[in-house]
């Protein structure tokens, strides 16, 4: 387990000072999005990706939800991830909607989440607590330790990647999830199951199931979605 280098910012969570890696683009401003790690923390990979985000237009914020701890093995992610309240993760991410909804960068009037294995999860939870704050979430392979809390406050736009040979987020638990999330808020999911196992998108994958064409198109859907629904 190692020290995190990357934090750059700091924003109010819950009454105490959380950390985060914050990429803005060369313009200057563009639409917010939240950024939520793996189970691995935030790693060079989370903030790659923040700043690809940052280099397509958008004012990008990953949270740094185990407070500097990162790790490459995946017992210690486990343990971290289970260590890891629910509750308290939420509160930290509900703290980075409203840094990014504050910031004289962000353009946008609803803020983007886009979320990796335990961050799918929580994009899920942080659209389902911050209600139209959010407006477009996006889960990759999301899995959650515990039983997802209720959708019926979920109002946002969904747009999922899960891969067919994904045993942490299997295609009949995608299928249930989507089912679920509809029920409870009307919002239908568009979740897309590519020929690819977990954590496909991660091109530092320690799980050594990246799929470089995969991760492509889910990218360009992930880019071309938020681009069309946060104003």
């Amino acid at each position: 387990m190692t020290e995190n280098a990357l934090q750059n910012v700091t924003f109010p969570s819950g009454g105490r000072t959380a950390h985060g890696y914050l990429a803005v683009p060369a313009s200057g401003s563009g639409p917010g999005v939240v950024v939520i790690q793996e189970w691995w923390g935030l790693t060079s990979h989370i903030a790659d990706v923040t700043n690809r985000l940052a280099a397509e237009g958008f004012v990008a914020l990953a949270p740094d939800l185990y407070g500097g701890s990162t790790t490459h093995d995946s017992d210690e992610a486990g343990t971290l991830m289970q260590e890891l309240p629910v509750d308290g993760a939420a509160r930290d991410l509900g703290g980075a909607v409203d840094h990014l909804l504050g910031h004289e960068a962000v353009t946008s009037s609803t803020v983007g989440a886009v979320g990796f294995c335990m961050g799918g999860g929580f994009v899920l939870v942080l659209a389902a607590q911050q209600g139209d704050k959010i407006g477009a979430a996006v889960p990759f392979y999301g899995v959650l330790k515990e039983e997802f809390p209720s959708f019926a406050r979920l109002t946002a736009p969904l747009l999922g990647h899960f891969g067919e040979q994904d045993e942490m987020a299997a295609p009949d638990a995608v299928r249930a999830l989507a089912q679920r999330i509809e029920s409870e808020s009307g919002v239908t999911p568009e979740f897309h199951i590519y020929p690819a196992g977990h954590a496909f998108f991660n091109d530092e994958n320690l799980m050594g199931t990246y799929g470089p064409e995969q991760a492509q198109l889910a990218w360009t859907r992930t880019l071309e979605f938020l681009r069309s629904r946060l104003r």
